[in-house]
């Protein structure tokens, strides 16, 4: 693939696009960042704040503690992160840097200020409405899609900003749907290392510090601790470990960013720190490790493009898919290898759900990432699964297709089940 061809210079920025760093779950994340620019909008501390969320939101922030918050929890916490110490130039790290006195004043603005959650259901699973006040004063802004696409800014009756939300689309975005596994494949074995290294020199140096970080620490179930005392060291366990301990860590209150894939930083670490781990087991130079990274940063992007950012269906397993197509590469392998590893490893674990972000993402992290590493070796010792076998169908793109189908239209239901199993009656969530 040449550089001035259309696909290579999407490719090169759809990275640039997905793998930025964010400092906590996503979602609470997005959270504070529209309330913290609700604040700076009202230009003075609110009394009262209204946040509307879509149930995917809700689902994903409840149970998630929100970093450098001394351990709080749950939306009223990431609102209040935003209000208090946000700096919402930052985006996704809006609340990187926060003081001892910023997390005693968020305590007291939970105590004090008038906090409501609603849920608002206007046909999108992603939607953010904060809607802050002083005295006769508010500001709101809007969020919807993506994590920080602002589509409404409006103070005192005055639209300042109104962008057309068409569905699920995600304007401003390049266009997901010009990728495919061939030309993934072609762009990972081509690409000027010049034009990708940036952006995974840093996935590299931010997510192998959380993971780290992970078990050396006690979060959460200490997922990636457990696999280690239980299964031993072998590459196979570490790769496996090392994702899991990077979300042990960044479910439970770690501080430090990650680089995320589609929106997730679970994702991010589960399609990046497998095939990290067996880059040093098997001594690749550099090159090999960035080519292998591009290789499954973008088979994950493809795979959630036809799922959402946010489903029912948890999006761990198409990052473990593409971490066994990264490692498939590592170790040889050929595109016949790649794409049957992607479609064994989606066979075998496409049934596991998102329940929101929380300690298990660790564990299904590491049943996602096994898959990946099972699809590889299945074919490689001259196993596969078949067109027919459940979703499985002839060709890559297409069985991607229908996990897309089963994802985004199969599960709507399913999801809406989850969310009222989690939090019940949502109107008051």
């Amino acid at each position: 693939m040449r550089k001035e061809d259309v696909k290579y210079q999407a490719y090169v920025q759809i990275l640039k696009e997905e793998l930025v760093p964010a400092m906590g779950c996503t979602e609470p994340i997005a959270l504070a960042y529209a309330a913290a620019k609700a604040r700076e909008l009202l230009g003075s501390l609110p009394e009262k704040v209204l946040i509307e969320a879509s149930g995917s939101i809700i689902k994903n922030v409840k149970s998630v503690i929100v970093p450098n918050t001394n351990h709080l929890k749950g939306i009223p916490a990431a609102a209040a992160a935003g209000i208090i110490a946000g700096k919402a130039e930052k985006e996704l790290e809006v609340i990187a840097s926060v003081t001892p006195e910023e997390i005693d004043a968020m305590k007291e603005f939970l105590d004090t200020a008038d906090i409501q959650v609603a849920h608002v259901d206007h046909g999108l699973t992603f939607e953010i409405i904060v809607t802050v006040y002083h005295g006769e004063e508010y500001a709101k802004v809007r969020i919807a899609n993506y994590h920080t696409n602002i589509v409404l800014l409006e103070k005192n009756g005055e639209v300042l900003l109104e962008q057309e939300v068409q569905g699920e689309e995600e304007e401003g975005l390049t266009d997901r749907t010009l990728l495919d596994m061939a030309s993934i494949w072609e762009f990972a074995n081509t690409v000027a290392i010049e034009d990708v290294q940036e952006v995974l020199a840093r996935q590299i140096l931010y997510n192998s510090a959380i993971a780290e970080e992970g078990l050396r620490g006690d979060y959460g179930a200490n997922i990636g601790s457990v696999l280690l005392k239980m299964e031993g060291e072998s590459i196979r366990t570490r790769a496996k470990a090392m994702a899991a301990a990077g979300s042990d860590a960044r479910m439970n209150g770690c501080e430090l960013p990650v680089i995320i894939n589609s929106g997730s930083g679970n994702q991010g670490m589960t399609c990046s720190l497998p095939v990290i781990t067996y880059a040093k087991e098997l001594k690749v130079d550099e090159e090999q490790l960035y080519r292998a990274l591009t290789l499954s940063n973008l088979v994950a992007i493809h795979q959630k493009t036809g799922i959402g950012r946010l489903s029912a269906y948890c999006g761990a397993v198409c990052a473990g898919a593409a971490a066994g197509a990264g490692i498939a590469y590592l170790c040889g392998g050929g595109f016949e290898d790649v794409k049957h590893t992607v479609v064994n490893a989606l066979a075998i674990v496409s049934g596991i759900v998102c329940d929101g972000a929380k300690a298990s993402c660790a564990a299904k992290i590491a049943s996602a990432v096994d898959a990946g590493i099972l699809g590889f070796e299945m074919y490689r010792n001259g196993q596969q699964f078949f067109a027919g076998d459940g979703i499985v169908t002839k060709g890559v793109d297409e069985t991607i297709r229908n996990v897309g189908r089963l994802g985004k239209e199969g599960m709507r239901e399913t999801n809406e089940e989850i969310i009222d199993i989690m939090v019940g009656d949502r109107s008051g969530c």
